[in-house]
């Protein structure tokens, strides 16, 4: 099978990359070691590239009206400038993909999705279109794109320096799910503040022929800073300190938004693909918990989870945290659990103590 290649590819061979194939496409896992990686974001800044992740543009009079159909918010009320966390739903319900959606202008939006869901995404936001017969037009620009984040305290300093001095101001406003377009260089970017870290960070879009140049660029910036590049291993230990769900192990199709902690999305006096069933689904039997504990022993995706003997769900995502030096996990459990409710983790035929705490685990002071 032949991987996609992101137009950062000779960048990752150069800087000796551990790659692995992440949703059809050569990625990098790691550079050095995950927890000096993890510990690069949480303290410095890490640089990633993330260009494997869907650019979908979703342009045209009815644009908004559009994705309102296709997703379970209303983005079309969104200011410009502004963006959203929203979910696509099959019609029963069940979650296709989590998505962040863009405002560039008024008829224009950028969609970002999962890799592993790109294609998908792309062909069910057109037929929901259709449906709709929406005067929108569907375009995936992923393979012309590329997505770099710096993530991390310095990231502000680090990309502070390398935009075009009339953009800094701007730059310095720039809140948290907003977005607009800079210049590095000369290059048009759209930069955006919508990181999966937990961290403060910005992510940067623009012509894929640009990749290299604009790479070379942040790292260059970033060395006075102690920024280091990061691979995929390394941001979902960080995603997950953050309680960040991610689509296939907390999101599936399997789980409305409501059973998997996501209820928050749904805006159900709109009509989108999947109303009906959510509307119907009433309250949810299951909710996404956040668990600690104690040891080294980390419980994995698949651990079952009992209270008194009685399982009451399952491990989703897990993890010995870098930051916390402790045991955390993302489990779907029985929804009324208590917090501080200590509950018994099968880890490898071993009981883990564990306790229901708030999330996220992690919260950044940056």
């Amino acid at each position: 099978m032949t991987l996609n290649e992101t137009a950062l590819l000779p960048v990752h061979e150069r800087l000796g990359a551990t790659m692995t194939d992440f949703a059809g496409w050569a990625m990098p896992l790691r550079y050095s070691s995950d927890r000096e990686e993890h510990a690069a974001v949480r303290e410095r800044a890490g640089i990633f590239d993330l260009s494997h992740m869907g650019q979908i543009r979703v342009e045209g009079p009815d644009a908004g009206a559009a994705l309102d159909y296709a997703l379970v918010g209303v983005l079309s009320t969104m200011p410009v400038g502004r963006a959203r966390y929203s979910l696509m739903v099959k019609e029963d319900g069940g979650i296709i993909d989590d998505l962040i959606v863009y405002r560039n202008d008024d008829v224009d939006f950028l969609v970002i999705a999962n890799g592993a869901n790109r294609l998908r995404v792309g062909d069910e936001l057109t037929k929901r279109s259709d449906r709709l017969r929406a005067r929108a037009a569907v375009q995936d620009n992923t393979t012309a794109r590329c997505l770099i984040a710096v993530q991390g305290p310095a990231s502000l300093d680090i990309v502070r320096s390398v935009v075009d001095s009339e953009h800094r101001d701007e730059l310095d406003t720039l809140g948290y799910y907003r977005h607009g377009r800079f210049t590095i260089g000369g290059t048009p970017v759209h930069i955006a503040r919508t990181g999966y870290t937990g961290e403060r960070g910005y992510e940067i879009m623009a012509d894929a022929n640009d990749a290299v140049l604009l790479w070379e660029r942040l790292a260059e910036a970033g060395e006075p800073h102690g920024m280091r590049p990061c691979g995929l291993s390394s941001r979902d230990t960080l995603r997950l300190e953050a309680g960040m769900p991610l689509y296939g192990n907390e999101l599936t199709e399997d789980r409305t938004p409501a059973e998997a902690g996501q209820g928050r999305t749904v805006v159900l006096d709109h009509e989108f693909v999947g109303e009906e069933a959510l509307r119907k689904a009433g309250e949810p039997s299951t909710a996404l918990y956040g668990l600690a504990g104690e040891g080294r022993r980390a419980a994995r995706a698949g651990s079952t989870v009992s209270v008194d003997g009685e399982q009451v769900g399952v491990i989703t995502s897990g993890v010995l945290s870098p930051t916390l030096g402790h045991p955390i996990a993302l489990a779907i459990l029985t929804a009324g659990l208590e917090l501080g409710t200590e509950v018994s983790v099968d880890v490898r035929g071993k009981h883990q103590p564990m306790t229901i705490v708030h999330l996220p685990f992690y919260r950044s002071e940056s």
